[in-house]
């Protein structure tokens, strides 16, 4: 069995029983859990030492599945994402479908449709949405690379994926846009 493979099965393992991995995501180096697992998510927040009202970032699989997790989204975002080359976080409005301490105070989602091979074959084999927020304690830079992890994060998740540890690749966050429901998007972080 590859590494890969055995890591997919290894996550799903982790998954299944709402416990953490520490995962290569399309951007940096992430702590996932079932985005539908509210005990999962709280896990996260207590791991990273992180205030709970600070939502974190949810991972799609395929534009199709926003349907689910998006109540009456606005069809033009599916041009937009179709249209940027950067992994790019979206925030809706109405989020439906995912554990309740996901949500930001005003009841918006921040989504990403993954392109990376990892996360998209994960994710669908999960067949459920994965919570990804960077894999750091609050307060302190996201990790470039997985040597930059700090040990903390890693003695606290239940599964570390081995695919794509040795990448040198400098990592950097997703952008973040807001999409409003009246079709018009706010840059939040380029």
């Amino acid at each position: 069995m590859s590494q890969f493979s055995n890591d997919l099965d290894q996550c799903l393992l982790a998954l299944n029983k709402g416990d953490l991995i520490l995962y290569p995501t399309d951007t940096i180096w992430g702590i996932g859990c079932d985005a539908t697992n509210e005990q999962a998510v709280a896990k996260i927040y207590a791991l990273k030492k992180r205030i709970a009202n600070k939502s974190m970032i949810v991972l799609l699989a395929e534009e199709k599945d926003l349907l689910t997790h998006v109540m009456q989204p606005n069809l033009q975002i599916f041009d937009y994402i179709k249209g940027v080359a950067k992994p790019t976080t979206v925030i809706y409005e109405g989020a439906t479908g995912v554990a309740d301490n996901l949500l930001n105070e005003d009841g918006t989602i921040a989504i990403r449709i993954v392109k990376d091979p990892f996360c998209r074959e994960l994710i669908n084999l999960f067949g459920k949405p994965i919570v990804s927020t960077s894999a750091n304690l609050s307060g302190y830079p996201p990790p470039a690379i997985f040597d930059d992890i700090d040990a903390e994060i890693k003695n606290g998740v239940d599964y570390i994926v081995q695919h794509r540890q040795d990448d040198i690749h400098l990592a950097e966050p997703s952008a973040i846009i807001r999409w409003n429901n009246n079709g018009i998007p706010t840059i939040i972080r380029n």
